[in-house]
């Protein structure tokens, strides 16, 4: 959790490196940055980062949905103890439905390319597809017993978006994972009661069986998802 003196810094940063320059300011300061002269001294240089920091999570998160300068004018009157000039709740509810507008447009944008994208998937000759919308390619075929809906099984997996971007691995951490198969999407419940112990699979899971509309960090809404699992055992 920030401290008082951290957020102090942050304000110092986003003030002296981003607010304050005028277009036509921005190219000296460019210069004066390029020798190191404003960037010397602790404080200097973990405002810069703390302010850097913000940027790119403002920018990751909102994109072109933020207006830096009234971001920067709520940031000195809250320094300055000056009474906010918009209500919270007014600015809460501003920020709902830009992040409800910005999730209804990726959902929108993904969905029709993850429908091109199974499409063209159900074509290759290895991919077996489902009446649910599922697809799965096997990698190893197992000869132990297939789980159950109930069933507790343990797995090494990882995820990828259908751009190649992994956004989870067991295999990464080293670490198997165990879990109730109905406590987990749809798509996995689905493949792995099909799956004996002993295989792996590559799973291509459309968004309405795994996580929809919903925004789970690097899963954007309305993504379909690709795994390749492999089921180590049942029970325990």
């Amino acid at each position: 959790m920030p401290t008082t003196r951290h957020l102090g810094l942050l304000v110092c940063s986003i003030l002296l490196f981003t607010a304050c320059q005028q277009p036509e300011e921005a190219s000296a300061a460019a210069s004066e940055g390029a020798s190191g002269a404003k960037y010397e001294g602790d404080v200097a240089k973990a405002s810069y980062g703390l302010g850097y920091g913000l940027g790119q999570r403002l920018r990751q998160q909102f994109g072109e949905n933020i207006d830096l300068d009234m971001l920067l004018q709520g940031i000195r009157h809250a320094s300055s103890g000056s009474e906010a000039l918009v209500a919270r709740d007014d600015s809460t509810a501003s920020l709902e439905r830009i992040t409800t507008q910005m999730q209804e447009e990726s959902a929108a944008a993904n969905t029709v390319t993850g429908k091109a994208f199974m499409a063209e998937n159900a074509t290759r000759e290895d991919v077996i597809s489902l009446p649910s919308g599922l697809q799965y390619e096997v990698i190893t075929m197992g000869d132990g017993e297939k789980p159950g809906p109930t069933d507790r099984v343990t797995t090494h997996y990882k995820g990828t978006l259908i751009n190649g971007e992994v956004f989870d691995s067991s295999v990464a951490r080293g670490q198997p994972a165990t879990f109730l198969l109905n406590g987990v999407i749809a798509g996995w419940t689905e493949a792995l009661q099909l799956m004996p112990v002993g295989s792996k699979w590559r799973l291509f899971i459309p968004p309405d069986l795994a996580y929809g509309d919903r925004n789970m960090g690097s899963i954007t809404p309305g993504s379909t998802l690709i795994f390749e699992v492999e089921l180590l055992e049942i029970g325990n």
